[in-house]
């Protein structure tokens, strides 16, 4: 079923109202596979929003659907660079609006998948225009974070920036770093431009959907998630991509996964304990997302029970859209119409 020639809702439509679906939703919630079937009922495309599946290379560690996994669906943004590359959500944005640009003047409906939070949000709401990175002051920057410990550059933060520090994870040493390099480079905290710019762009027309479990589930999910990565060679591909020379304290190299592997493989601590960190690390990641998607506006969340197939979770999904999709037509007639009368 191709939800789109079923409707009302032409190319015209598209091109005035600019739509696009979005379901988010925290890692092992079953966004991927949801994903997947949405995109056959709908006739389109997956458009990814994951800050880790950009890398090229990092397949098990990130989660990417296999080829077969993705039943022949096209999923686009990831794959971008390699894992030594810089990227941030100002690439990310530009890549996406030209994939939804190339949706909609095909008659298409745009529909994104992702956990990363930052990207949905700057996708839908614009971005703030910071100043420019400064790769000078990063690599001083990352060889203080070496010499004296990230901790002593979140101290720092919580100082100059307490707002951006809370909400960041003490040991997230590229966001630190980042909101630093503008402190140091503007003279006020990230926090406060963020807050002024108040993300308050909307150039689509969206339905942002959220799933979510019951905690314990998606507890259990995420370790079943981490058993299967293991099954399928995450040590391995961890030991691929330090013989390439991707050194353990890249940013792509500190994602879940590759960065209790790489310690594991340094000696660190055994593997048994690298298992142990990893299934910490991925809750509390589960954690943090839900934490993000529910303080954003207009979400509607989707609870899967245990009983339910992914089957169950998509019907009920594009229902949502044929109700949005009819809003959508519904608009654009009054639009319309009010054109006409007013000429």
């Amino acid at each position: 079923m191709t939800l789109i020639h079923n409707s009302q809702f032409t190319i015209q439509h598209f091109r005035e109202r600019k739509p696009l679906i979005v379901i988010v939703g925290p890692t092992a919630v079953g966004k991927s596979r949801v994903g997947i079937l949405l995109a056959k009922a709908l006739g389109t495309e997956v458009l990814t929003a994951d800050s880790r599946q950009v890398f090229r290379g990092m397949d098990i560690g990130m989660d990417k659907p296999t080829v077969a996994e993705r039943q022949g669906v096209p999923h686009r943004l990831i794959d971008l660079v390699e894992p030594d590359q810089p990227f941030n959500v100002g690439l990310y944005r530009r890549h996406a609006l030209e994939e939804i640009a190339r949706l909609h003047g095909a008659g298409k409906l745009p529909l994104l998948v992702g956990g990363t939070g930052l990207y949905v949000r700057a996708l839908l709401r614009g971005l703030w225009d910071g100043p420019a990175a400064d790769w000078a002051l990063r690599r001083k920057l990352e060889a203080e974070a070496l010499d004296q410990g990230i901790g002593a550059l979140y101290q720092e933060l919580a100082r100059v920036d307490p707002a951006s520090a809370q909400r960041l994870h003490p040991h997230d040493q590229v966001k630190i770093i980042r909101a630093l390099e503008v402190y140091r480079l503007s003279g006020r905290p990230l926090s406060d431009a963020i807050h002024e710019h108040a993300f308050g762009e909307s150039p689509f027309s969206s339905l942002v959907i959220g799933l979510t479990r019951e905690r314990a589930a998606l507890y259990r999910l995420v370790d079943a998630r981490v058993d299967e990565q293991l099954a399928k060679g995450l040590l391995e591909e961890t030991r691929r991509l330090l013989a390439k020379g991707y050194d353990r304290q890249l940013g792509s190299m500190k994602g879940l996964g590759y960065r209790q592997m790489a310690g594991y493989l340094a000696g660190d601590y055994s593997y048994e304990e690298a298992v142990r960190l990893l299934k910490r690390d991925t809750r509390h990641f589960a954690k943090r997302q839900l934490t993000w998607f529910r303080k954003e506006p207009g979400l509607i969340w989707l609870r899967i029970e245990e009983r339910d197939t992914v089957e169950d979770v998509t019907v009920r999904i594009v229902e949502l859209v044929h109700r949005f999709l009819a809003d959508q037509a519904e608009a654009v007639n009054k639009e319309a119409s009010h054109r006409v009368v007013a000429t």
